[in-house]
């Protein structure tokens, strides 16, 4: 967990960070789009209803001009009765649709598209111009009810006397609409250029605080990267000598152990522990020169009273069958030795049991040992520092990986950004079907910054592999590579059902295969590539295979070098695979394609997942 945790905070950290910024300013960004949109909507929605407003209004006084006339002509005599009767029902008609445009016009009325009038002013001058409008209805109704030719030129009188001051006001009336209106595109644009500067202040603040940051810590890294890469060669150099040192003096200490292993002393004692007969190398191991009589094995051994005592138990003990031991003793003269001790019972059936001591002098071998144990200690620390060495060639392709999103994200999302700015600059508000299109392509380049952030975040950690498994996060892999690079990637599992497993496993077995992917879409120049997972007796076999051009495995060093192809790739798939305890295969023929096989063994425990 602490492992992941520091990963997290080295590889992912910082990409948080510029991710939040990012997204905060294209969340700002398409906020001042889609409210530029929705108050552009509102108006040309209220453009078409004044529009509206101001054709019925100014149609009003031609049908008020077309209803006196209608009028004047039915008073005429010389009409026929047909002519008469058609002269009512068109006056009839002119009526009706000029009381119903003139309520609709202040009251609202959905079937000409008129909506309900709120303003003050005009509803006054609506109400003023209701006196001269009753007039002229009333009088047009009474020539229509009664039709008597001499109360009907009374009427007319009315009519031709409201008519002018009907005019005046509803001039007033459509010239207040056209205020109106032109007040609300003022503030329309107002609005708009207020947007405009918000969005441009934001893409002033990215430049500042994003991309001048970001562009000063990746030039440090790279110069960091240049000098630690120097050191570390010359390290692995000095490190591969002093090993070739070690491992030849550990061979010399080995040869020398198994010499002095296989030189042997005797004795021999009888049951009380009194020595019967001792050889000479022995003596001279011992540094004795003459043997007492009736000296004790034990005391002839060593010096010290505490190890007579042990010698003596185990000497003097009756047993059937052999014992063997190494045991430290000092001599008479201080001298510190080490013996590895047989001790093998003669006539174990007679009461006078003897003992017959078969010794090896293993001093030097315990003291080699000890060497060597201390040889082994600086190897395992010089394997650590070739481990941090290697950890070192990891942090250098993660910094590697930053700057190959740093670039992505500078290349892609920095381009369209500049775009999407360089877009807003040139509205034009003056041209609306201009600014419409330029609005739209702002949609459209917004949702591919969105995407654009979205692809970044799913490379870095797919949620599909911490939530669902390798299998799903594989499927998921393939189906997103093969959208965006438009290359034919699939993915075939051929297990019978997905399983999970260890986290550690499943992480470095995509990234591995996200890596071979990506080799066979970057060098390889592969157009067809197939991901399949094939599970057999708790082996989980993933196999990756390209169309490419293929190259030669012998151009692959070990460790890799900076004339290597891909050698770094390679090395760090290998390592990967061999923390889990997996085998990598790599097969390529120039020409032929490449083929990649992952092999891991799962082992007991899985964890079935239901489809």
């Amino acid at each position: 967990m602490k492992r992941s945790n520091q990963q997290q905070t080295l590889d992912v950290s910082t990409f948080l960070r510029i991710r939040k910024w990012y997204l905060l300013a294209l969340s700002a960004i398409a906020l001042t789009v889609i409210i530029a949109q929705i108050l552009i909507q509102q108006h040309l929605n209220s453009q078409l209803s004044d529009s509206r407003v101001i054709n019925v209004a100014g149609r009003q006084r031609a049908y008020s001009q077309k209803l006196v006339k209608e009028a004047l002509l039915l008073n005429q005599g010389n009409l026929g009765k047909d002519e008469q009767q058609e002269l009512l029902d068109e006056l009839k008609n002119t009526l009706y649709v000029w009381k119903t445009s003139h309520e609709g016009l202040q009251m609202g009325n959905d079937s000409i598209g008129l909506p309900e009038e709120e303003n003050g002013s005009i509803l006054q001058h609506f109400k003023e111009l209701s006196i001269h409008h009753n007039a002229m209805v009333n009088a047009v109704e009474l020539m229509l009810s009664e039709q008597d030719p001499l109360k009907n030129q009374a009427q007319l009188s009315i009519l031709l006397a409201n008519e002018a001051p009907f005019l005046e006001k509803m001039d007033a009336i459509v010239n207040e609409y056209d205020a109106i209106s032109k007040e609300q595109l003022q503030n329309l644009k107002i609005k708009e250029y207020l947007l405009l500067v918000f969005s441009l202040l934001i893409l002033v603040l990215e430049m500042l605080f994003i991309f001048r940051p970001l562009s000063i810590q990746i030039r440090e890294t790279i110069r960091d990267l240049v000098k630690s890469k120097l050191q570390s060669d010359q390290d692995a150099k000095e490190i591969k000598k002093i090993f070739e040192e070690k491992e030849k003096s550990l061979q010399e200490l080995k040869e020398l152990n198994f010499v002095i292993d296989n030189a042997a002393l005797f004795a021999s004692a009888q049951r009380d522990g009194t020595v019967v007969f001792i050889s000479k190398k022995f003596l001279t191991l011992l540094e004795v020169p003459k043997i007492p009589p009736n000296t004790h094995l034990s005391e002839l051994l060593t010096a010290d009273a505490g190890q007579q005592q042990y010698l003596n138990e185990i000497l003097t003990k009756p047993r059937k069958s052999i014992r063997s031991e190494e045991i430290e003793i000092n001599t008479k003269s201080g001298k510190k030795l080490w013996l590895d001790i047989s001790i093998i019972p003669i006539h174990p059936s007679s009461k006078k049991q003897s003992i017959l001591l078969l010794c090896s002098d293993i001093t030097e071998r315990i003291q080699n040992q000890r060497k060597i144990e201390q040889l082994s200690l600086q190897n395992y620390e010089e394997r650590m520092k070739q481990k941090q060495m290697q950890a070192g060639l990891i942090v250098e392709s993660q910094e590697e990986e930053r700057k190959r999103i740093a670039k992505d994200i500078h290349d892609g999302i920095g381009q369209m950004l500049t775009a999407l700015r360089f877009n807003i600059e040139s509205i034009n508000l003056t041209n609306k079907e201009k600014t419409k299109e330029k609005i739209e392509y702002l949609k459209n380049l917004t949702s591919d910054l969105i995407k654009g952030v979205r692809t970044a975040t799913f490379n870095l950690t797919p949620p599909e592999l911490g939530d669902h498994g390798v299998f799903p996060a594989l499927q998921k892999m393939t189906s997103e590579l093969s959208k965006l690079t438009g290359k034919n990637i699939l993915f075939e599992n051929k297990a019978e059902e997905n399983i999970r497993f260890d986290s550690l496993a499943e992480t470095n077995i995509y990234r591995v295969t996200q890596e071979a992917v990506n080799n066979a879409i970057k060098y390889a120049d592969a157009n067809y590539i197939l991901v399949s997972i094939n599970l057999t007796d708790n082996l989980l076999s993933v196999v990756i295979n390209d169309d490419g051009k293929g190259f030669d495995p012998s151009m692959l060093t070990e460790p890799p070098n900076n004339n290597s192809n891909g050698g770094m790739g390679v090395f760090f798939m290998k390592e990967r695979i061999s923390y889990i305890n997996g085998r990598l295969f790599i097969s390529s023929t120039p020409g032929e394609g490449t083929r990649v096989t992952i092999n891991y063994h799962l082992g007991e425990t899985l964890q079935k997942v239901e489809k």
